[in-house]
């Protein structure tokens, strides 16, 4: 994962760690280390992450560099 686009987009948006952190209901430290790549990232974490900064997942692991997300798609 690229762990630098976390840093990254966070600090674009002009927010601290213990903003998101507490978004996502975990520590800072816990978010710090996210960031840092010492600790992997669940995909319900991942997926709160990309709907709070509306990227894709794909734009948050470094898959991609289009940040758009992907269309949501309606399930019948």
């Amino acid at each position: 994962m690229n762990i630098n686009r976390l840093r990254e987009i966070r600090e674009d948006k002009d927010l601290l760690q213990k903003d998101v952190a507490q978004y996502l209901g975990i520590k800072q430290q816990q978010y710090s280390e996210y960031e840092l790549g010492s600790v992997l990232i669940s995909i319900e974490k991942l997926n709160k992450l990309a709907d709070f900064y509306d990227v894709s997942i794909d734009y948050l692991v470094g898959r991609t560099d289009e940040r758009k997300p992907y269309p949501k798609s309606i399930l019948k």
